[in-house]
């Protein structure tokens, strides 16, 4: 079986800039990466984490270091381009994963209030069932 490169989007937002809010928003985010998309931390790349000019409490990679297993991934954190309607308090990611070359789809995250930047895969993704990966 071959492999191939594929990217996964994600975000969340955070109720409050605090390091307990941050972290329990990176977590669920990650959990949700890793459970629907079936992947483990070997498998992951590398990790671009944004946040919006407003999250400063703590550095999302920092969290996701702690995790079992994500210490060698390749994290990376960016202040968001600040744009003035933009989603308040939120944090983005863009994962670059091994998969199968026979896997077709994945999941993308978007969740909590993060879920109006991509209504479109959010709708979408009901419909498959990413349990059964």
């Amino acid at each position: 079986m071959g492999w191939r490169v594929r990217a996964i989007r994600g975000a969340i937002t955070v109720p409050e800039n605090t390091v307990e809010e941050i972290t329990l928003a990176v977590t669920e985010l990650l959990d949700e990466l890793e459970e629907k998309n079936h992947i483990s931390p070997d498998q992951i790349i590398s990790v671009t984490f944004s946040a919006t000019r407003d999250l400063d409490a703590i550095f999302p990679a920092a969290i996701a270091r702690k995790r079992a297993r994500w210490d060698k991934v390749p994290l990376l954190d960016v202040q968001h381009m600040h744009v003035e309607s933009a989603l308040l308090r939120c944090i983005r990611f863009l994962v670059h994963v091994n998969l199968p070359a026979d896997r077709d789809n994945v999941y993308h995250p978007y969740l909590r209030h993060a879920k109006i930047l991509r209504p479109d895969w959010v709708e979408a993704q009901k419909s498959h069932r990413f349990n059964q990966l």
